[in-house]
């Protein structure tokens, strides 16, 4: 049964609220069409990014428009040299991330990453340290992953095991497919985060460097299956 969208936005609105990290933060909601707009401020750039992550966990939400903006409060601002010696910092003591491979740029509070890493999982890394600075106001990761070695004969299989160890994915309604260092997502999933999560799954498989996800979203696949 198809739910009306104006009990989706309630239920944006709500999980918005529930939130304590959002407390105070300024979010209005629009929804139309399976698209969830967010617009307003947030006092950091990691609010920004966990609220589209709570809308994208809504049953309904097939797409997110983040328009928020980042309003930092007076005791979050921050100089760019500064916040390019915070994040520099913030690298070097990941374990995870391989820091003379990156380089950066910070221009009003928005830090820029580029560089290339073995692992889509570094990128990710890369990205969480800097994100939660005090100061920061946007990320933009335009790191790549590159991998020396071919995607594993057996990695379709791996992929599509991984997808199924997700108590919250159906493994029977994707299928993957192999292209060279490219795998290639079909089929349906519930929600957005789903979505996410299918694809997360595809990335962290050794070889793969690029994820062509062609899934659709339809919250009532599995109740018509």
């Amino acid at each position: 049964m198809q739910r009306a969208e104006s009990d989706i936005q309630k239920d944006v609105i709500d999980e918005l609220r529930w939130d304590p990290a959002l407390e105070g933060d300024d979010i209005a909601v629009a929804f139309r069409d399976g698209v969830a707009t967010l617009a307003g401020f947030v006092a950091s750039y990691a609010g920004k990014w966990r609220a589209e992550r709570l809308v994208s966990k809504i049953k309904g939400v097939r797409a997110i428009a983040n328009d928020l903006q980042v309003k930092l409060p007076a005791s979050s601002q921050r100089p760019d040299p500064d916040i390019a010696r915070a994040a520099l910092d913030a690298l070097k003591w990941d374990v995870a991330v391989p820091s003379d491979r990156i380089t950066m740029r910070v221009e009003n509070g928005w830090i820029t990453l580029e560089g290339d890493v073995d692992f889509y999982f570094q990128r990710q890394a890369a990205e969480r340290d800097v994100r939660n600075l005090t100061g920061v106001k946007g990320v933009t990761n335009l790191i790549t992953v590159h991998s020396t070695q071919p995607a594993a004969e057996n990695v379709k299989q791996r992929i599509k095991d991984s997808i199924q160890r997700n108590a919250q994915l159906d493994a029977e309604h994707i299928t993957v497919d192999i292209d060279r260092n490219t795998a290639i997502l079909r089929g349906t999933v519930r929600s957005y985060a789903e979505w996410r999560d299918a694809e997360m799954a595809a990335r962290n498989a050794p070889g793969i460097t690029e994820v062509d996800n062609r899934a659709t979203i339809d919250p009532n696949v599995y109740a018509t299956a």
